[in-house]
């Protein structure tokens, strides 16, 4: 088979299998083998671009580099549509499309997903353009960052496919990939992010299309328009684009009276909470075509069209009190206590203050009745106080002094209070080791927050390094435990020494050193004696490692305590150097004994791709500007600080040419 025969052969069958997957929710193939197969493309394809196809699905991973948007004028405006909060005003909207259409009048029920609306153009079925919505007349062309979203067709199936087509839908996170996102977040110590819709937004903005494909957007697809479609109704067309291979919402409805719209609204304001996604209300469309074009538009909106808004739940409950919790880094969460309220189909009984400025802000005082929201957060929140329920004795929520735990005094940084008892706190030790056994460092299947405390308490582990001195028969002689559950724990300690360094790295829990941040320290120092034996200034030459991270680093290895744990853990047979196919391959050393600091945005390279050139040629990037620097390599919109410090310093700066040039 010639490498042209085999290009277009594997583009099919992944094509295929990712229509299936995301499209149709079957798995037909494991993973590994859609990942070996994908991995075979990208290699025949760098080898023989010439034979890449206009829909090969490498083009998902990203590694375009945007340097700044154009500016797009919509074909047709993408109007806002009217808003409704209630079922008075549907009611108005249908009495005034009935007087005017004066006949019987179809809906079409759809739900509001919360996110960022896109409007994407195919030109003989291919994907030619995807523009942000904007200001409704002009848009940002954001078409390299579409691709990398499964849920969007990078070529139409079927036939008859009209030589110009328009789709407009909406660009959303799940909840799902949402929170594992919080939890990266917070294992690097990291502020969490306030909601899927807002997170999407800001995604599709990202200048480089690899990033955005790490984040995994989904779409779903809600109009078409084109010429001689040969279609008559909204619901047809929601057909015939679910037939080309586009997502369509499964959860719609043909309303054909005022009280089937108002069911279905109540129905999914209900139900909302169940959905993998957020919604914030749902969309009226009459049907026909022909009553749309009757109808028309106003400035701003059609008027075939209307939103009905959930309003965003909230409720009042009383303030029970208030507790402290310690996490793994010592840091303290003031929690709220609250007397149980139904909020968003759910009993809440618990609320995040964040800290102590938060209680401040509130001015919470004991027993006071507050008001609790979800609206777009994941976890519910007090927003207010209802200061007229106020006990007029009741005093004010100060702040604890000592840990909850082990009554050592907090310190406080900016913000938050901490507990600096790292080695005799309880609550910190067992948070760490439930950290190393979570699903993104070490992945230990039924080693949970509950059996970590049960082994806590029986003094069967105090660290993370105690793991590997479990037994069988110290397990077995546990309430809970039965040979099976012991065995199974046993087999998963034992199956760490499989994990790679970069995962262990980030399983030890570095203060500040998340996932992603590992992974750069893993690759850039190859083995766990180069980190522990590197300098401040070495640990700044890593990418993303800022001097909180650094300084992090070095106060971790300099304890006494956590010298012993990597000893334990050695010996124990983990990894503590990363895989020769995870190194970087050396093409030449011409850029040896140089240092590089690179800014801005580029034509050629994505910054990791600029970063793993400088490294494949002997040179090594760093990301702060001192005077033994070698080369500011300088792109577009890069920080006016940095090319300021690097003239007065003398830096020699590049730009993106004359680096390809150093490197042939």
């Amino acid at each position: 088979m010639t490498p042209a025969e085999q290009i277009h052969n594997l583009t099919g069958k992944l094509n295929y299998y990712n229509q299936r997957y995301y499209q149709d929710s079957v798995s037909e193939i494991s993973d590994y083998e859609f990942d070996a197969m994908m991995k075979e493309l990208i290699a025949l394809e760098k080898q023989y671009p010439q034979f890449r196809k206009e829909d090969s699905p490498t083009q998902r991973v990203g590694g375009t580099v945007t340097k700044e948007f154009e500016t797009v004028t919509h074909k047709r405006p993408m109007l806002s549509l009217g808003n409704t909060y209630s079922r008075e005003e549907v009611e108005e909207f249908d009495k005034r499309v009935r007087k005017e259409i004066e006949t019987d009048v179809i809906y079409v029920a759809e739900l509001k997903i919360d996110g960022l609306a896109i409007s994407l153009t195919y030109h003989n079925g291919v994907l030619h353009k995807a523009v942000t919505r904007g200001d409704g007349e002009r848009g940002d062309d954001i078409t390299n960052n579409a691709k990398t979203i499964h849920t969007i067709p990078l070529k139409l199936n079927g036939k008859n496919i009209p030589e110009e087509i328009e789709v407009r839908g909406e660009v959303y996170m799940s909840r799902k990939v949402f929170e594992i996102l919080n939890e990266e977040r917070k294992s690097a110590g990291e502020s969490l992010l306030a909601n899927p819709r807002n997170v999407a937004s800001g995604t599709m903005k990202l200048q480089d299309s690899a990033e955005v494909a790490k984040r995994k957007l989904s779409s779903f697809q809600y109009a078409l328009y084109g010429e001689n479609l040969k279609i008559s109704n909204h619901w047809d067309a929601l057909d015939k684009m679910q037939e080309w291979g586009f997502t369509v919402s499964p959860h719609r409805k043909k309303c054909h009276t005022i009280q089937e719209i108002v069911d279905f609204i109540n129905y999914w304001d209900e139900k909302r909470h169940t959905l993998p996604f957020d919604i914030d209300g749902v969309v009226l469309k009459v049907d026909l075509y022909n009553h749309q074009e009757m109808l028309g538009f106003t400035a701003k909106s059609p008027r075939w069209a209307i939103s009905y808004k959930y309003k965003a739940e909230s409720v009042t409950t009383k303030l029970l009190s208030v507790e402290y919790q310690v996490g793994r880094t010592g840091a303290i969460t003031p929690v709220a206590n609250l007397q149980p309220v139904i909020l968003a189909g759910t009993t809440v009984k618990r609320a995040s203050i964040h800290n102590a400025d938060e209680i401040q802000r509130l001015d919470l005082h004991d027993g006071d009745y507050v008001f609790v929201e979800k609206g777009g957060e994941i976890i519910p929140k007090i927003t207010g106080v209802d200061v007229e329920k106020r006990n007029p004795g009741s005093k004010p929520i100060e702040f604890i002094s000592d840990c909850p735990d082990c009554k050592t005094t907090l310190s406080r940084v900016t913000a938050n209070h901490f507990c600096p008892n790292e080695w005799g706190c309880p609550t910190q030790m067992k948070g760490k080791i439930e950290h190393f056994a979570s699903r993104k460092a070490m992945n230990i299947d039924g080693l949970g927050s509950e059996i970590v405390a049960q082994l806590f308490d029986a003094g069967l582990i105090k660290n993370i390094a105690g793991l590997f001195d479990l037994k069988f028969d110290h397990l077995v002689s546990l309430e809970r435990f039965g040979e099976k559950s012991a065995e199974n724990l046993i087999n998963g300690i034992q199956k760490t020494k499989e994990i790679p360094f970069e995962n262990l790295l980030f399983a030890i829990g570095i203060r500040h050193v998340g996932s992603t941040v590992a992974e750069k320290m893993a690759r850039y120092f190859s083995n766990i004696d180069n980190l522990m034996s590197a300098t401040y200034e070495k640990l700044l030459e890593v990418e993303d490692a800022g001097e909180k991270i650094a300084q992090s680093i070095i106060s971790y290895f300099a304890h006494a305590g956590n010298q012993e744990i990597i000893s334990r853990l050695r010996k124990a047979g983990l990894q503590f150097e990363i895989a020769p196919e995870n190194q970087t391959i050396k093409e030449s050393e011409k850029l040896a004994g140089k240092t590089f600091v690179i800014s801005g945005v580029f034509k050629n390279f994505s910054r990791e791709g600029l970063k793993e050139k400088i490294e494949r040629n002997g040179g090594k990037v760093i990301s702060a500007i001192s005077g033994k620097l070698s080369y500011l390599v300088a792109g577009e919109n890069m920080g006016p600080s940095k090319l300021e410090k690097a003239k007065k310093l003398g830096i020699t700066i590049i730009e993106e040419g004359e680096f390809e040039k150093m490197v042939g």
